[in-house]
């Protein structure tokens, strides 16, 4: 038997398969972040809908129905422990869009459908606002108001591509209503933010390091964030350093940071010299109240609609977790001091060991302080005898230095001899403390790549780097990165672990190595006008738009009226459009139309299908053959004029001639005629 193609289908059938094609469109790029039964789950009942309609299948009962519901709802809140929330109901969403197919029989189904597909459509961004998930929403958008479209035509068999360009030109009448709705409508935080949300579903930097997490980033080319300094005047990328979490607290294993109380308020102990570096930094959400600043910022960045505070450490932090890109400008100083210049209580912290842990590393600490070239030495010339032994004693820099034990720092000095940057910083900054010497942790970025395109330095999660800072008397905290010694390119030269390609990024990379690395900027460079122009468009710029349109102090409610101007603009401009277009409607019928309520206002009501010759012969028996001769004459020209091949005349000359004529007096009527 021949297989049934799209041509041969019923029309139903092909229908309902366009709309599940739809459907699955809407949910693939929340296949990584739905509970993976629900996706199956999905893709199932899909499948299945789409089987049942190839096959002229009846559908199942309503108890199959109302069984697999009871089975999402019940899956749902073993998943999440409530129905309650974004990712539940984002969930619940999905499975009731997959499962409303199942009854799917009556245009009303069909629409309660449509318009679930639309609210589905609408989750993605909960997740995700990227270029690539907008795209595809927008062909899923096309393809939902093209069935939409099919819907309304009832008769026959309409193809898909007419129902798709009809689509296409509401989509294009409705474009610039969006665009001055994205443009003006005022932005407020979303709607839709739980708490229980607020730290799910993201990667990167944390308040902790336990000895072997920033390496999990290492191959994680995912943009953190990105960098634009004023005027291209970037420092050696050696300088760029991005900060993030200081981390002093140590149980052998993990590294937290202080209480905030014990950190204290920053700013008042930072020494700066050298000129500033005004950049603007675009942050990938994060869900972290931090700030990424280059080492270091003096002052608060600017981002509004934050409280942004800082600390002795020099980080910089916001009033609540940033689980949107933002957008804020700094500037930084590469040359600086800070902290205290003599020994202060406030530098105890920073002095602390678990006691009893990394008993090795106590005693070279021990050992060092006892060699003769190092007695009485100060903080520099342990810190430089340190950095000797990384770079002399056989370390090695590596992504896959194997699982260590609660004593991280003697087995990097003693057994492994080998780590990534957290192991070597974590192990540096133990043997400093058992040298006396006050230490800590900074985690942050290093580095970045330069994007020729846009010009802007983009950091991504594989950037993630782990330093030290010592407390040095007369100069306070100074930046050492052991790292460095080990292995020289990972800073300033661009020395990174990637990972492995696809096979299709492989493909590519083999054939032409520069035209791979010159489409992927390209590709970042596109992502970052979309970041800064749609999704950073901010409150702040509305209000700036307003200024340049001429408010001298505009606020929302100057924004609230020039959008309803607009509204009210562009309805009546709407109108005018509707009423010019039914105006452009086969003008020849209108001209008989005029015809027929001149005949009536006459006297002769004529029927409404009447063409021109039997109108002719109504008047003519009406009005009698010399009173209506005139008026038959250019009801003859006027159907000429539509039939003849070449038809006397034209249009406008016949309107000029039907103002003209000498109309038959009114008789006692109306009387409605049929030809004799």
């Amino acid at each position: 038997m021949k297989k049934p193609t799209m041509a041969t289908l019923p029309r139903d059938a092909r229908d309902t398969l366009f709309l599940l094609a739809v459907i699955a469109l809407i949910i693939l790029p929340q296949a990584d972040t739905l509970p993976w039964w629900c996706t199956t789950l999905t893709t199932a009942v899909l499948i299945w809908r789409g089987t049942l309609a190839v096959q002229s299948r009846p559908l199942p009962s309503r108890w199959w129905r109302i069984a697999l519901l009871v089975v999402a709802v019940a899956a749902t809140f073993a998943t999440h422990r409530t129905l309650l929330g974004r990712d539940a109901g984002v969930t619940l969403v999905v499975i009731l869009l997959a499962l409303k197919t199942l009854e799917l029989r009556a245009r009303r189904d069909a629409f309660v459908v449509f318009f679930l597909g639309f609210f589905a459509m609408l989750t993605n961004f909960f997740y995700s606002q990227s270029l690539a998930t907008a795209a595809m929403m927008l062909l899923a958008l096309l393809g939902l108001l093209t069935a939409l479209v099919n819907a309304h035509m009832p008769v026959g068999r309409p193809p898909l591509a007419q129902a798709a360009r009809t689509a296409g030109w509401m989509a294009l009448a409705g474009a610039p209503i969006m665009f001055a709705l994205f443009l003006l409508f005022p932005r407020f935080a979303p709607l839709w933010g739980t708490p229980t949300d607020a730290m799910a579903g993201r990667s990167g930097l944390s308040n902790t390091m336990r000895v072997g997490t920033i390496a999990e980033l290492a191959l994680d080319g995912r943009v953190a964030a990105r960098i634009k300094f004023d005027g291209d005047r970037a420092p050696p990328q050696s300088q760029l350093y991005f900060r993030g979490p200081v981390l002093a607290q140590f149980d052998g294993r993990e590294w937290t940071a202080l209480p905030s109380w014990r950190r204290g308020a920053g700013g008042s102990e930072l020494r700066t010299s050298g000129e500033p570096l005004g950049y603007e930094v675009t942050l990938e959400p994060s869900n972290r109240p931090w700030l990424l600043t280059l080492d270091a910022a003096p002052r608060a960045p600017a981002l509004p609609g934050y409280e942004v505070t800082g600390s002795s450490d020099l980080q910089w932090f916001v009033n609540r977790p940033l689980s949107d890109l933002v957008r804020y400008r700094a500037q930084s100083y590469t040359r600086f001091e800070s902290g205290p210049v003599a020994s202060a209580n406030s530098l105890r912290a920073y002095l602390a060991l678990p006691p009893a842990s990394n008993p090795r590393t106590a005693a070279l600490a021990r050992e060092m302080l006892a060699d003769p070239a190092l007695a009485g030495a100060a903080t520099p010339a342990l810190v430089q005898a340190v950095l000797r032994r990384l770079r002399t004693g056989g370390y090695s820099y590596t992504l896959e230095p194997g699982v260590y034990g609660n004593d991280t720092a003697d087995e990097f000095w003693f057994d492994r001899k080998e780590g990534f940057c957290e192991h070597i910083a974590s192990a540096f900054v133990v043997l400093m403390r058992g040298m006396n010497v006050p230490a800590r942790i900074v985690t942050g970025y290093q580095g970045g790549e330069l994007n020729g395109i846009d010009n802007y330095w983009v950091l991504r999660q594989s950037d993630a780097h782990a330093w030290a800072e010592v407390w040095e008397a007369g100069k306070g905290w100074v930046r050492v990165d052991p790292t460095g010694a080990v292995a020289p390119g990972r800073v300033g030269q661009s020395m990174r672990l990637v990972q492995p390609p696809g096979l299709f990024a492989g493909a590519v990379i083999a054939m032409s190595p520069t035209f791979a690395q010159n489409l992927r900027a390209a590709w970042e460079a596109v992502n970052n006008g979309w970041n800064q122009w749609v999704l950073n468009y901010t409150q702040s710029r509305q209000l700036d738009l307003l200024k340049n349109i001429g408010f001298t102090a505009p606020s929302l409610e100057d924004l609230a009226y020039v959008l309803l101007y607009l509204l009210v603009g562009a309805s009546l401009a709407g109108a005018l459009w509707t009423l010019w277009e039914r105006s452009q409607h086969d003008p020849w019928l209108r001209l008989l139309g005029r015809a027929h309520a001149r005949l009536a206002k006459a006297g002769l009501a004529v029927p409404d299908t009447a063409p021109p010759r039997q109108m002719a012969a109504l008047a003519e028996a009406f009005f009698g053959t010399d009173e209506s001769a005139p008026l038959r004459d250019w009801l003859l020209k006027l159907e000429a004029q539509r039939y003849a091949p070449a038809g006397p005349g034209t249009l406008a000359a016949l309107r000029a001639e039907f103002r003209r004529l000498p109309w038959p007096a009114r008789k006692a009527g109306p009387a409605l005629l049929q030809p004799g």
